[in-house]
């Protein structure tokens, strides 16, 4: 019997797969605990609806990052920032990537997105930004005294 998930099974797989079950598992197990439900005409519909509108939403955010990327590749931000001789007061966070790239592209970025070294010291840098599974862009980073 086919039925659609509606909770993660671990022996059967993740919330809204359609999977086969044996008959007696389904009826005296899956449906009165409502972990799934039977894959009737209905509820087909509504599934192949759910996936399209989950596949929609994925080519439309991994179009944003393409767009993001084209913006950010090959860039160079330039951060101002107080310092003696050749070191800095502080150091350069992901943080402060992260609003230098609001502040220039307003676009937002999660901090945990930008991979950089550490920046303790005047001189040029470069940053990895993630922007969606299997695309990201390199930033590159020039820090001067300001």
């Amino acid at each position: 019997m086919k039925v659609i998930l509606m909770q993660d099974i671990k022996s059967l797989g993740k919330k809204g797969d359609l999977v086969e079950a044996s008959d007696g598992y389904a009826r005296n197990y899956l449906f009165p605990r409502n972990l799934a439900k039977e894959a009737n005409a209905q509820a087909m519909n509504e599934y192949k609806n759910a996936e399209d509108s989950k596949n929609y939403k994925l080519a439309t955010q991994k179009a944003q990052a393409e767009h993001y990327k084209s913006q950010l590749e090959d860039k160079t931000l330039v951060v101002r920032r107080k310092g003696n001789g050749d070191k800095l007061f502080g150091s350069i966070t992901a943080k402060d990537i992260a609003n230098e790239i609001k502040q220039k592209y307003q676009i937002n970025i999660d901090k945990r997105k930008i991979s950089v070294g550490d920046i303790k010291a005047f001189g040029k840098y470069t940053a990895e930004v993630k922007l969606f599974t299997g695309i990201s862009a390199k930033v590159n980073i020039e820090v001067v005294e300001g």
